[in-house]
């Protein structure tokens, strides 16, 4: 098992606990990006700043609202907190308890079976590469002749920035900007395409004007032309729709994409087929080189930590159980964790259409109408679930309060078969969150249950004794 993060650790621990001599290589640190600088540390930081939100907010609820004093170093010191309580669950003691032999080393390939980790040369039936991915660069004029921060290294500032400057407005940017924007500074996004592209376009637009609202400028399709260092900061020369302008900002973050970890691992050594994109795998994620398969955001494949788990119960029914496992997509979950949060489930609205053209229907369902957000005032926000005309589901798009915990019960139904009706005839407890999906799939019957044919029907029924 090469690398220890959320994808390696996972068949690591299932493969010593079921009886299979183990080893696990990290020449970094246990638990991968996700604990260390990545999904752990970014939510606690927006934890942080949602409570900074709420003493700025309170005064919707009765409560006088102030400014907050944001202590930036002491919310620094949370935040490593928070890895560290969650830190020994993915330490090497765990691991060794657990029947793991465990090499702090860098790893390369000698051959298709064989490995050389420090001293340490290893031949094995099976391997199994998770070395994860790391920040991509953009080539940017002048980009390196000044310090940046990428989310590897963002964790460690512990002086709050006046003015952030993050290129790149996926989940990564748009997190950690309305995180720093809630905790004090100023805050602009440079997007060189279109914000948030996965995600359905009109409720990324909703989210992107709450953003807006807070204050954090962002600049879609906008070209950075060049760096250039600005006294203590930088300034940067965008153009955008042929006019070219200037930012200055204080502290820069480099959010525009990830890349597969490969160099140093000898790949071609074991005839592993990889490219740009990471190491190609087929459906039970084996490589081009027997007995050798590639898990996590080393491959070309969905980048999310849930999916690189998912990956490992893949690989341990095809190696340990030698079940001719396969990845399936089709219910694949993703979440911006913003305030309101951005889910995502299977095919947007956009998606199926190209798929099904008019055999595609949209129901849809506003948080401001829901007891339970009104009573907290969180009532910004849409879930919009995708159908075939039948109710099958093809996907679900929510905007909202606990959007992320609502998309549970559209991974549920896909992956089983349900059709919407399943949703909709749930018996959710009153005032939750979750009767927005209740009433999301509800949506879809009533041009049905209202008809003039079904007013018929009960007229003809109300004649009967």
């Amino acid at each position: 098992m090469i690398g220890a993060g959320a994808a390696g650790l996972t068949v690591a621990a299932v493969a010593a606990q079921l009886g299979a001599r183990t080893v696990l290589i990290e020449r970094g640190e246990m638990g991968g990006e996700c604990l260390n600088t990545g999904c752990v540390p970014s939510k606690a930081l927006l934890a942080a700043a949602k409570a900074a939100q709420a003493v700025r907010t309170s005064q919707r609820f009765g409560i006088a609202a102030s400014e907050p004093n944001v202590d930036f170093a002491a919310v620094s010191r949370h935040v490593e907190g928070v890895i560290a309580a969650i830190a020994p669950h993915d330490s090497v003691e765990r691991f060794e308890g657990l029947g793991v032999e465990v090499i702090r080393a860098e790893a390369r390939f000698l051959g298709a079976r064989q490995l050389v980790a420090g001293n340490r040369t290893i031949n094995a039936r099976r391997i199994v590469i998770a070395t994860g991915s790391e920040p991509a660069i953009p080539p940017i004029p002048g980009i390196d002749r000044g310090a940046y921060f990428t989310n590897e290294t963002i964790f460690e500032n512990t002086t709050l920035p006046k003015h952030l400057i993050i290129i790149g407005a996926g989940a990564v940017g748009i997190e950690l900007a309305q995180a720093h924007r809630r905790l004090g500074a100023g805050v602009t996004v440079i997007e060189a395409a279109k914000a948030m592209p996965r995600d359905d376009p009109e409720l990324a637009a909703t989210l992107l004007q709450c953003l807006a609202g807070e204050g954090i400028a962002i600049r879609e399709r906008t070209e950075i032309n060049r760096i250039e260092p600005n006294g203590g900061g930088l300034a940067l020369m965008v153009q955008q729709d042929g006019h070219e302008s200037r930012i200055e900002g204080s502290h820069l973050l480099v959010a525009a994409g990830r890349k597969p970890r490969t160099a140093g691992l000898d790949l071609e050594r074991a005839g592993i087929l990889y490219n740009e994109h990471g190491i190609v795998v087929d459906r039970r994620l084996r490589t081009s080189a027997r007995g050798v398969y590639a898990i996590g955001d080393v491959t070309s494949g969905p980048r999310f930590t849930h999916v690189a788990s998912y990956q490992a119960g893949i690989v341990i029914r095809n190696v340990l159980f030698h079940l001719p496992a396969k990845v399936d997509y089709s219910a694949l979950p993703w979440v911006t964790y913003t305030d309101p949060e951005l889910a995502q489930v299977g095919l947007t609205e956009n998606e199926a259409k190209r798929q099904y053209g008019v055999d595609v229907a949209v129901s849809r369902f506003d948080f401001a109408e829901n007891n339970r957000a009104q009573a907290e005032r969180e009532t910004a926000g849409t879930a919009k679930i995708v159908t075939r005309r039948n109710g099958r589901i093809l996907g679900a798009s929510i905007l909202g309060a606990h959007a992320g915990e609502l998309a549970h019960v559209w991974v549920l139904a896909i992956q089983q078969g349900l059709k919407l009706s399943a949703v909709a005839g749930m018996l959710a407890p009153y005032p939750t969150f979750g009767e927005v999906n209740k009433s999301a799939a509800s949506e879809f019957y009533k041009p049905k249950l209202f008809s003039r044919w079904t007013r018929a029907a009960v007229r003809v029924l109300g004649r009967l004794p």
